[in-house]
């Protein structure tokens, strides 16, 4: 794992099956006169929901100037690092279906873990919020509000969480949100499929609703691979480190994890007064007593709270922690957010989002993020 760069080109092309070419085309283009779809996709692991759901986006792209993309895996994201459910306007094609890219989201919430196992109600609360903004903004609800109003069609993803109390979130997050058009990918394996037909419906319920059952696809006919799968560990690391890779200019020299590790343990911390933030631990207690030392040399979530949402803070980024000072009442944070949008942030959130311990082994050191001289207990 010595590179850290992903490849500027697109790959060759990737291999589209044609049934999820016609599902696509038929989200896109059956409903003409209709407002926008809403495409939520959903689907065992490793089924290739993300794949899909980025061959939709550029096949919605080709008919609609922008579209929205509600984000709920918090374990693999598509637009942002790792622990957050985002919505994110997209205006442009994606090149390389097989390779993620970093945008900045309309709104997003920070969970502060991988799964929704630690919290589920507070998991569905940030992701029916961000429903909910998304039908106040980019929704027309009746025929007399501002005709002005840009609608705009919305590709929701899901995570591969769909057993036990996955499911059950899965089924609400599908009551609440009412897509248009439901895309349910089955793999080879029965057992951990999704029930057949609109499972997430009641007996009685006379909903119409378009409901697209696909295969995955690994390989087509010519053993081309349909799916980039990688280690999912792996794949947040390298999402956390591109990052924060965004500390530095884009023309800067750093093309390897070792010299990135380098970059960040000498990299000029912002100083941000104690006095100025509150501390929000997520999904655990900590005593008073050991907020600092449990910060430290941590990633946290740089939020801004407000009255309106008091358990739901708007979240502008991720920093880390590199240390603080209580005698001079000073934290000492490395991030990529502006300085403009930093001075806002109020809040701190703490999940369990790790720095990547390849960051940490920087030689000649044993921890960059540890420093005596800037961290007391008195």
């Amino acid at each position: 794992m010595a590179s850290l760069l992903e490849p500027e080109s697109p790959s060759p092309s990737i291999y589209i099956p044609e049934e999820w070419s016609e599902a696509a085309d038929s989200i896109a283009y059956d409903s003409v006169t209709s407002p926008p779809p809403i495409a939520l996709i959903c689907g065992a692991k490793n089924s290739g929901k993300t794949t899909f759901s980025r061959y939709l986006l550029n096949v919605l792209l080709q008919r609609y100037r922008k579209v929205a993309y509600l984000d709920t895996d918090v374990g693999q994201p598509e637009f942002t690092p790792p622990g957050f459910v985002s919505l994110t306007l997209v205006d442009k094609l994606t090149p390389d279906l097989t390779i993620p890219c970093l945008k900045t989201p309309e709104r997003c919430f920070f969970f502060g873990d991988v799964s929704s196992k630690r919290d589920p109600t507070a998991y569905s609360n940030a992701v029916f919020t961000l429903c909910d903004y998304y039908r106040k903004d980019y929704c027309l609800s009746s025929k007399n509000e501002n005709p002005t109003k840009t609608e705009l069609p919305l590709v929701v993803n899901t995570p591969g969480w769909v057993k036990g109390v996955g499911y059950d979130i899965l089924v609400d997050m599908l009551k609440y949100i009412v897509p248009t058009h439901v895309v349910k990918i089955n793999i080879s394996a029965e057992s951990k499929n999704l029930p057949a037909g609109a499972f997430w419906l009641d007996e009685d319920c006379d909903k119409m609703v378009n409901l697209i059952e696909i295969n995955s696809a690994r390989q087509d006919s010519y053993n081309r691979s349909v799916l980039v799968q990688k280690d999912a560990r792996l794949l947040r690391d390298l999402r956390l480190m591109a990052y924060f890779r965004q500390c530095f200019p884009s023309n800067l020299n750093i093309t390897t994890i070792k010299e990135l590790a380098h970059a960040l343990a000498s990299h000029s911390p912002y100083e941000v007064p104690l006095s100025s933030i509150k501390i929000r631990h997520l999904h655990c207690q900590v005593p008073s007593s050991e907020i600092y030392f449990s910060l430290n040399a941590t990633i946290v979530g740089l939020a801004v709270s407000s009255e309106d949402s008091e358990n739901l803070p708007l979240c502008v980024g991720l920093g880390i922690v590199r240390g603080i000072d209580t005698f001079k009442g000073l934290l000492y944070v490395i991030t990529p957010v502006p300085q403009s949008t930093l001075e806002k942030v109020d809040l701190l959130l703490q999940g369990f989002i790790q720095i990547p311990t390849c960051l940490l082994q920087v030689q000649g050191c044993i921890s960059p993020y540890m420093s005596a001289n800037v961290f007391s207990t008195s």
